[in-house]
C-alpha cells in the first residue's frame, strides 16, 4: 500500500476563498442542509477535473477482476464482459484476460470511460451488476503518477485486491533516467 501522506493535496476550497459563510439552515426534509443556489452547474458534469486525462487513454479505467481458478467467477466474468459490450458499445472494452497482467495479480478485463456522462451511467450500473467480482476504478493522469492513480486516487467496488506496484517503481525510475539524459543532452548541446 502506498503512503497517502507521500503526496501533496491542494486545498479543496481553492477558488472558493472569501465567500459568505454557509448557514446550518435545513431543507424541508429537516435533515439535509440548504445550499446556496447560483444557477450554474459544476463543470464536473461535463468534463473531468484536472489533471484527469482527456486524451486517447480516457479519463478513467475500470478493471473488473475475477479469480481465474474459480470456475464460477470465470463464468460470471465472461457473461458480464459480454453484457457490457452489448449494453455499452460506445465504451472502450478490452479483451478478457484469463491470467494476471501488469500490476493486476488476478485475471481481469478493462473498460475505459471518456466522459462524466459515461462515468455517471456505467459506474452505478456496475455497482448493481458486478455480482461477486471486484472492480478498481482509477483516473488516468500523467504517466509519472500511475502508482498514485492506482492507489491513493483509486476507488474499489467489492473487495480490494492488492496490486503489484513494482512495475510503477520501475516505470518512474526509467522516466527519471530518461529525463536526466535529456537534460544532460540539452546541456551538452548548449556548451
Amino acid at each position: 500500500m502506498t503512503d497517502q501522506f507521500s503526496f501533496s493535496y491542494p486545498s479543496p476550497l481553492e477558488g472558493y476563498e472569501n465567500l459568505e459563510p454557509l448557514t446550518d439552515e435545513k431543507t424541508e426534509d429537516g435533515k439535509s442542509l440548504k445550499n446556496p443556489q447560483h444557477g450554474i452547474l459544476s463543470k464536473a458534469y461535463s468534463e473531468f477535473p484536472d489533471p484527469v486525462a482527456r486524451d486517447r487513454r480516457g479519463g478513467f479505467d475500470i478493471h473488473i477482476y475475477h479469480f481465474q481458478n474459480n470456475p464460477d467467477q470465470v463464468v460470471y466474468a465472461k457473461a458480464l464482459h459480454e453484457r457490457i459490450r452489448r449494453e455499452f458499445p460506445e465504451l472502450r472494452i478490452y479483451a478478457f484476460f484469463d491470467r494476471p497482467i501488469g500490476p493486476h495479480p488476478v485475471a481481469m478485463f478493462e473498460v475505459n470511460l471518456f466522459t462524466p456522462a459515461q462515468f455517471g451511467a456505467f459506474v452505478p450500473w456496475l455497482v448493481i451488476n458486478r455480482g461477486p467480482l471486484s472492480a478498481l476504478l482509477h483516473p488516468n493522469t500523467v504517466l509519472e503518477e500511475e502508482e498514485r492513480n492506482h492507489t491513493q486516487r483509486a476507488t474499489w467496488l467489492g473487495e480490494k485486491i492488492p496490486l503489484d506496484l513494482r512495475m510503477f517503481k520501475s516505470l518512474n525510475e526509467r522516466l527519471r533516467r530518461e529525463r536526466e539524459e535529456r537534460e544532460q543532452a540539452e546541456k551538452q548541446g548548449h556548451l
